[in-house]
């Protein structure tokens, strides 16, 4: 038998409807900007989705095809549909203690705290307390509490109380205070030696102060006090999912698994937490080095699923840069005439000895480096590993990569490194860093996004909760406009500011690019989890600053709303 063409056609046409008519969508989302994060494709009228995934993107006409009797229909209603917001360096873990479990001093608003109103604080919170209760808080931050730089020594921390032990962590993470009650129970006294990769700060006349460095010198105190029961970790955990989704987080990374309850146990609470939804979030671990199983039989890089999976190893390089504990190559502006250059957690043969055996197991190794002698570090580092061009595709993570130098930037490039930027650096104190703690400078070398799109890197930003809040809209914001939080405000480098465009792609698909998931999310394509975010106003068509201010409605994993505002 011989077809016409006109009715080969024909018969092609019914083929596809009928094809489509099998695979109904589940739902169609229509009636609003789509914003798809999609090079080949930015815009888009509606987006069709089955079993979690979507199915096609395009006009509402073309969608249309797919609406079978039980599909909904999700009308926008002139919001905006973006892909789901990815957060790829999070301390789930450490938020959830710092901010749920002690007491939470942190302030990212004007005015800032006085030392006086953080005693105050500290004082009312530890009157709830019996005696012999620790009193443990977080957020602690010299360069923004007046007066400038002033810290809560263990003389200070004696007006809390001196028959309680205080332990207070500072916002950065990398320093805490202590009062002489803690010294006391940590068995700790002028003599002490420093534990390896930590400090326990003496004044001029060899005593301790109270101030103590980095993680080795906080488990003796944080060994002395009861651990919470698992009920209380799983309520805090829960509630910082709540955050995460609130604001539009879909996949986020848990950048240490291990630095609070050992790898077992955080392993085991995330995959079920993940899993049973009371952690509704896609969630990307890195196991810290310092929690790194002795003899590990148990955890191969790879090991999950696209719900909860382990990808790499963190390991910590040096400190905080407003905690002046970042190592740089020259001494900080502040106080005038120091010698002080931040401190290098590890030598250089020290840290390739920790990077190199999981580099050949096959994690993705990610290194904390803020100051410019710690990235200059890492970098000879990464130039070890990488021998061969398939080991520049590993996507090596430089977290934070604060202070980078120019040269700097063409080396990491080179070795395919896919750095992170805490971008509230800019915001919260840019200002410090710019007048205060570093210098012009190197203030204005913060966070230089523009430098990496010339060099055609990628890259992403992040919080790094507890350290900054999370918001990844607020972070396009800061890296699109860069204006310092501290009246008078001024641009921290404008010609470090990105387009709106560039900005996002650091929240949405270079961030899914980080945590090697970008065929599966980080845009509206055809294939990819229907995760979303819906949010009041279209970002590609707002004020670079006031890109913060835009609210998330509503937020969607694999299909599912998991977010809705009241």
């Amino acid at each position: 038998m011989k077809f016409s063409s006109k009715l080969l056609s024909t018969l092609l046409i019914a083929q596809c409807t009928f094809v489509f008519a099998k695979g109904n969508a589940d739902m169609i989302f229509y009636g609003g900007d789509i914003v798809t994060m999609n090079k080949s494709q930015p815009t888009a009228e509606a987006v069709a989705v089955q079993d979690g995934k979507i199915i096609q993107v395009g006009s509402l006409a073309k969608l249309k095809a797919l609406q079978g009797q039980d599909t909904k229909l999700v009308n926008l209603n002139g919001q905006t549909l973006m892909p789901g917001l990815v957060e790829p360096h999070v301390h789930i873990m450490g938020t959830a203690f710092s901010e749920e479990i002690f007491l939470d001093l942190s302030n990212f608003t004007m005015p800032h705290d006085t030392l006086d109103s953080l005693v105050a604080k500290l004082t009312a919170y530890a009157k709830t307390l019996k005696d012999g209760q620790w009193i443990t808080a977080f957020g602690v931050d010299p360069s923004r509490t007046d007066p400038f730089m002033s810290e809560l020594t263990a003389d200070v921390l004696d007006k809390v109380s001196t028959t309680k032990p205080v332990f207070v962590m500072n916002q950065s993470m990398h320093i805490a205070y202590v009062n002489h009650k803690a010294l006391e129970i940590a068995g700790l006294n002028d003599s002490s030696p420093n534990p390896k990769g930590g400090t326990f700060v003496k004044d001029s006349k060899g005593r301790l102060t109270g101030v103590i460095y980095e993680v080795p010198a906080f488990e003796l105190f944080l060994s002395k006090m009861p651990i919470p029961s698992q009920e209380i970790i799983e309520k805090a955990v829960a509630k910082v999912g709540q955050k995460l989704i609130s604001k539009g987080v879909t996949t986020s990374a848990e950048i240490t698994v291990g630095g609070y309850l050992g790898v077992d146990k955080e392993y085991a609470l995330f995959n079920t937490m993940t899993r049973n939804g009371k952690l509704p979030v896609r969630v990307r671990g890195y196991m810290y080095s310092n929690a790194y199983p002795t003899t590990n039989k148990n955890y191969k890089p790879g090991q999950g699923d696209d719900t909860f999976k382990l990808i790499g190893v963190k390991i910590v390089a040096d400190g905080s840069n407003q905690g002046l504990t970042g190592a740089m190559s020259k001494p900080y502006d502040y106080p005038v005439g120091t010698s002080n250059t931040g401190t290098l957690n590890f030598t250089e043969q020290e840290l390739y000895a920790l990077a190199k055996p999981r580099f050949d197991e096959g994690w993705q190794i990610s290194i904390h480096s803020n100051g410019d002698k710690s990235i200059e570090q890492t970098l000879n580092v990464y130039e070890k590993l990488v021998t061969k061009p398939s080991d520049a595709k590993t996507r090596l993570r430089i977290e934070h990569f604060t202070v980078p130098t120019e040269k700097q930037i063409s080396r990491a490039a080179k070795l395919g490194v896919v750095p992170g930027f805490t971008i509230g650096h800019t915001d919260y104190w840019g200002e410090a860093f710019h007048n205060h703690l570093i210098g012009a400078e190197r203030g204005d070398r913060i966070d230089p996004s523009a430098s990496l799109i010339k060099k055609g890197m990628r890259f992403a930003y992040h919080s790094d909760s507890p350290v900054s809040p999370i918001h990844p809209l607020k972070y396009a914001s800061e890296g699109a406009s860069r204006l310092w939080q501290v009246s008078p405000q001024k641009v921290l480098n404008p010609s470090q500011k990105i387009s709106i465009n560039h900005a996002l792609k650091a929240i949405t698909i270079d961030a899914a690019y980080q945590l090697k998931m970008e065929d599966k999310i980080g845009s509206i394509q055809e294939g990819k989890y229907a995760d979303f975010a819906i949010v009041n106003q279209n970002p590609m068509k707002t004020d670079a600053y006031k890109i913060r201010d835009i609210e998330v409605n509503e937020t969607w994993v694999n299909g599912q709303q998991v977010f809705k505002r009241k």
